[in-house]
Order: structure tokens, then sequence, then C-alpha cells
């Protein structure tokens, strides 16, 4: 599975960079830090998974998930938040999974396994 990550937080992507090493049906492709960089990434490096800062500087956060899977229906976006209230409406909008920065490493890691098993056999990992 190919994963795009999208937080405006340098150490937020180390961490979570670190994390997808352990994972050996993930391959981190890419980094943006706004949503100006995402647009651009999405079309260039097509991933299967998008980890998405809810609160990424450049758009409102619902209308940026939406848009997204609009464009491409096949990707599915776990939300990451430091604002566990908005764990309802960052699922209503679409994503499959949300995890507070303030979870543990495990939760991000169990939202990957989940993930990664509707990718299992796939060309694109």
């Amino acid at each position: 599975m190919r994963v795009l990550i999208a937080d405006s937080h340098p150490e937020v992507r180390s961490a979570l960079k670190l994390l997808l090493t352990e994972k050996r049906d993930v391959a981190y492709i890419a980094e943006a830090t706004g949503s100006d960089d995402l647009a651009h990434l999405l079309t260039v490096v097509n991933p299967d998974l998008l980890l998405l800062e809810w609160e990424l500087p450049g758009i409102k956060p619902a209308e940026l998930v939406s848009g997204i899977l609009r464009s491409n229906s096949s990707i599915s976006v776990i939300i990451i938040s430091s604002r566990p209230q908005v764990r309802r409406i960052a699922l209503e909008s679409g994503a499959v999974d949300f995890i507070c920065k303030s979870d543990p490493p495990e939760k991000l890691v169990e939202a990957l396994d989940r993930c990664c098993g509707g990718f299992q056999g796939s060309s694109r990992s």
C-alpha cells in the first residue's frame, strides 16, 4: 500500500514516516505540508492511502476530504487531528478512520492494518 502523508508539522511527519517503516506492506511515497502541495502530489504519486491532518492549512477540512474522494474514489483517507471532538465530522466527510495525535502509536498501526486488508494482493502496493 502506497501512503502519502499530509501534515503541517515536521515532527508529526517524521514520526509517521518512522512508524510506516515498521510496516512491511506499507510504502511511504511522499509528504505534503499544505493543501496546495497535497493537490499536486495526489495527481503525481497516486497513493492508496492518505494520512491527512484535519487542520492542514489551505482549505476547510471537510471540503478537502470530500473533494479528494470525488476526484479519486479509490483512495482511503485516515484523518489525524489534535482535536478528538472533530472525529464525527471527519468520518462523516468520508474518512475511513480517525486518529487523535494524543493516541498511542498502536491506534495508527491498527488503522493501517485495517486499511492494508483492503489492499492485499493489489498491484499498486
